[in-house]
Protein backbone atom coordinates (compact mmCIF):
# COMPACT_ATOMS: atom_id res chain seq x y z
CA UNK A 1 0.00 0.00 0.00
CA UNK A 2 1.09 3.78 -0.50
CA UNK A 3 -0.51 6.79 0.75
CA UNK A 4 -0.17 10.25 -0.41
CA UNK A 5 -0.70 13.70 1.53
CA UNK A 6 -1.69 16.75 -0.44
CA UNK A 7 -0.92 19.27 2.66
CA UNK A 8 2.61 18.06 2.24
CA UNK A 9 3.07 17.41 -1.53
CA UNK A 10 4.74 19.93 -3.86
CA UNK A 11 1.86 22.40 -5.50
CA UNK A 12 1.75 24.78 -7.69
CA UNK A 13 -0.96 27.62 -8.77
CA UNK A 14 -3.24 27.63 -11.99
CA UNK A 15 -4.00 31.27 -11.84
CA UNK A 16 -5.80 31.34 -7.85
CA UNK A 17 -6.45 27.37 -7.93
CA UNK A 18 -4.04 25.49 -5.88
CA UNK A 19 -2.50 22.21 -7.74
CA UNK A 20 -1.11 19.10 -6.42
CA UNK A 21 -0.25 16.98 -9.31
CA UNK A 22 0.68 12.76 -8.71
CA UNK A 23 2.67 12.94 -11.24
CA UNK A 24 6.01 13.97 -8.74
CA UNK A 25 4.69 10.48 -6.95
CA UNK A 26 6.55 8.77 -9.77
CA UNK A 27 3.27 6.98 -10.83
CA UNK A 28 3.29 7.69 -14.65
CA UNK A 29 4.14 4.05 -15.86
CA UNK A 30 2.17 1.96 -12.98
CA UNK A 31 -1.40 3.79 -13.34
CA UNK A 32 -3.71 3.74 -16.18
CA UNK A 33 -4.92 7.68 -15.46
CA UNK A 34 -3.47 10.65 -13.79
CA UNK A 35 -4.52 12.40 -10.91
CA UNK A 36 -4.82 16.00 -8.88
CA UNK A 37 -6.24 17.83 -6.10
CA UNK A 38 -7.05 21.22 -6.70
CA UNK A 39 -8.31 23.41 -4.53
CA UNK A 40 -10.25 26.64 -5.46
CA UNK A 41 -10.18 29.27 -2.93
CA UNK A 42 -13.08 30.24 -1.06
CA UNK A 43 -15.77 33.21 -4.02
CA UNK A 44 -13.49 32.52 -6.45
CA UNK A 45 -13.63 30.39 -9.90
CA UNK A 46 -10.99 27.72 -11.81
CA UNK A 47 -10.05 29.16 -15.07
CA UNK A 48 -12.11 28.02 -18.35
CA UNK A 49 -10.16 24.62 -18.97
CA UNK A 50 -10.92 22.13 -21.69
CA UNK A 51 -8.46 19.24 -22.86
CA UNK A 52 -8.93 15.83 -24.46
CA UNK A 53 -8.76 13.56 -21.41
CA UNK A 54 -12.45 12.44 -19.30
CA UNK A 55 -11.93 13.79 -16.22
CA UNK A 56 -13.60 12.34 -13.17
CA UNK A 57 -13.88 14.46 -10.12
CA UNK A 58 -14.27 13.61 -6.31
CA UNK A 59 -15.74 16.85 -4.15
CA UNK A 60 -13.69 16.31 -0.94
CA UNK A 61 -14.34 19.39 1.14
CA UNK A 62 -16.77 22.38 -0.19
CA UNK A 63 -19.67 22.30 -2.50
CA UNK A 64 -19.03 22.60 -6.43
CA UNK A 65 -20.62 25.04 -8.76
CA UNK A 66 -19.56 23.14 -12.23
CA UNK A 67 -20.09 25.17 -15.45
CA UNK A 68 -20.28 22.58 -18.10
CA UNK A 69 -22.25 22.35 -21.62
CA UNK A 70 -23.86 25.33 -21.47
CA UNK A 71 -25.52 25.61 -17.48
CA UNK A 72 -24.48 25.31 -14.05
CA UNK A 73 -24.54 21.97 -12.13
CA UNK A 74 -24.40 21.84 -8.26
CA UNK A 75 -21.80 19.03 -6.65
CA UNK A 76 -21.95 18.90 -2.67
CA UNK A 77 -19.33 17.66 -0.60
CA UNK A 78 -19.38 13.90 -0.87
CA UNK A 79 -20.44 14.01 -4.93
CA UNK A 80 -18.77 13.41 -8.15
CA UNK A 81 -18.84 14.57 -12.04
CA UNK A 82 -17.41 13.28 -15.10
CA UNK A 83 -16.05 15.56 -17.57
CA UNK A 84 -16.23 14.21 -21.31
CA UNK A 85 -13.15 14.85 -23.56
CA UNK A 86 -13.04 18.09 -24.79
CA UNK A 87 -15.61 19.72 -22.48
CA UNK A 88 -15.00 23.05 -21.54
CA UNK A 89 -15.53 23.79 -17.76
CA UNK A 90 -15.58 25.94 -14.47
CA UNK A 91 -15.72 25.09 -11.20
CA UNK A 92 -17.01 27.61 -9.08
CA UNK A 93 -16.95 28.23 -5.01
CA UNK A 94 -19.72 29.84 -4.09
CA UNK A 95 -18.92 29.71 -0.39
CA UNK A 96 -17.75 33.10 1.08
CA UNK A 97 -15.29 31.37 3.73
CA UNK A 98 -14.53 27.42 2.97
CA UNK A 99 -11.98 26.22 0.35
CA UNK A 100 -13.42 23.77 -2.21
CA UNK A 101 -11.17 20.81 -2.94
CA UNK A 102 -11.53 18.51 -5.60
CA UNK A 103 -9.56 14.92 -6.45
CA UNK A 104 -9.56 14.67 -10.39
CA UNK A 105 -8.25 11.97 -12.10
CA UNK A 106 -8.14 12.11 -15.92
CA UNK A 107 -7.02 9.81 -18.89
CA UNK A 108 -7.12 9.89 -22.51
CA UNK A 109 -10.03 8.29 -24.62
CA UNK A 110 -9.45 4.68 -25.49
CA UNK A 111 -8.54 4.85 -29.56
CA UNK A 112 -11.55 5.09 -31.64
CA UNK A 113 -13.94 6.78 -28.77
CA UNK A 114 -12.84 10.52 -29.29
CA UNK A 115 -15.33 12.35 -29.95
CA UNK A 116 -16.19 14.50 -32.99
CA UNK A 117 -16.50 18.25 -33.89
CA UNK A 118 -19.92 18.16 -33.68
CA UNK A 119 -19.93 16.00 -30.56
CA UNK A 120 -17.98 18.67 -28.07
CA UNK A 121 -20.07 21.71 -26.91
Amino acid sequence: MRTFDRTTSDSSPVGIVDVVRWEQFGLDTTLPFHAMWYTVPPASSSPRDQHPEFELSLVLTGDAEVEAGGRNTAVSQGGAFLLDSGEAHVVHNRSQETPLTIFSAYWHPLPGTEPTAGDVQ
